[in-house]
């Protein structure tokens, strides 16, 4: 881990927070290295069930650091981007403050993204001569396609109850609640089993099949193979037990 990430983990949740408010939470070398440190551990630990991507200071993330090897930052953003996809637990986005660029592909690549109101969001990459490339791959699935062109295109600065409105963030609430309302999912989240949980994330991001009946025979397999699993089974008889299922962190 580096300096300008925070690892921290209680009740099953890691959070992993951006300390490098001297530059806005820019995507530097340094920073992202932290991040994909702070994500693999993660990933590797039994012990943590969900991931919090936050910040320190105002700005959530001003996007890559244009000060120093933007071009090198930039070549680099797709590992984070990948890390969070393919991370094992779910991640939860919890945005603060502003989010610019890069910082958007950031939120696309977090599972739940909760927002204050008073975040603001922009795509200002045309406005400096580049465009949107790598982050258009969390992000354009989550947002609509006629919203999709206006930001991309113009830049513009837009809200958080806009973002919301458009798919990029799941909620969006007022300041004084981003807390208790991050805390309201990643308590329902580290009830989730978590191999249920890994294959679900994998479940959402997989391609449609060539056929429907094609399509529902993977996904039969699929589901078979989880309800006879020792999740599954564990999962049942707690529900007909009506106890707290054994992969439920004490804490929680």
């Amino acid at each position: 881990m580096t300096q300008l990430v925070r690892y921290e983990v209680a009740g099953g949740v890691a959070t992993l927070t951006m300390d490098s408010h001297h530059n806005r939470n820019a995507l530097s070398a340094e920073l992202m290295a932290g991040l994909l440190d702070g994500i693999a551990r993660a990933s590797a630990d039994s012990g943590v069930r969900v991931l919090v991507l936050s910040h320190a200071g105002s700005v959530f993330c001003s996007g890559v650091d244009l000060k120093g090897g933007a071009a090198d930052s930039a070549a680099s953003l797709p590992e984070i981007l990948v890390a969070l996809v393919e991370c094992p637990k779910p991640v939860v986005a919890r945005i603060g403050g502003p989010a610019r660029a890069g910082g958007l592909g950031l939120i696309g690549a977090a599972d739940i993204a909760v927002a204050a109101e008073d975040a603001t969001f922009a795509f200002t990459e045309v406005r400096i001569g580049v465009i949107p490339a790598v982050i258009s791959a969390t992000v354009l699935p989550r947002i609509a396609p006629r919203a999709a062109a206006e930001l991309f295109l113009t830049g513009e600065v837009f809200t958080g109850p806009r973002a919301a409105d458009i798919g990029l963030v799941t909620a969006c609430v007022p300041a004084d609640r981003l807390d208790e309302t991050v805390a309201g999912y990643t308590s329902a989240l580290v009830r989730g089993a978590p191999d249920a949980l890994r294959a679900t994330k994998e479940l959402l991001r997989r391609p449609a099949g060539p056929s429907l009946r094609a399509d529902l025979d993977e996904l039969t397999t699929l589901s078979v193979r989880h309800f006879t699993s020792d999740e599954g089974r564990e999962g049942i008889a707690s529900f007909r037990e009506r106890r707290t299922p054994d992969w439920v962190p004490p804490a929680a």
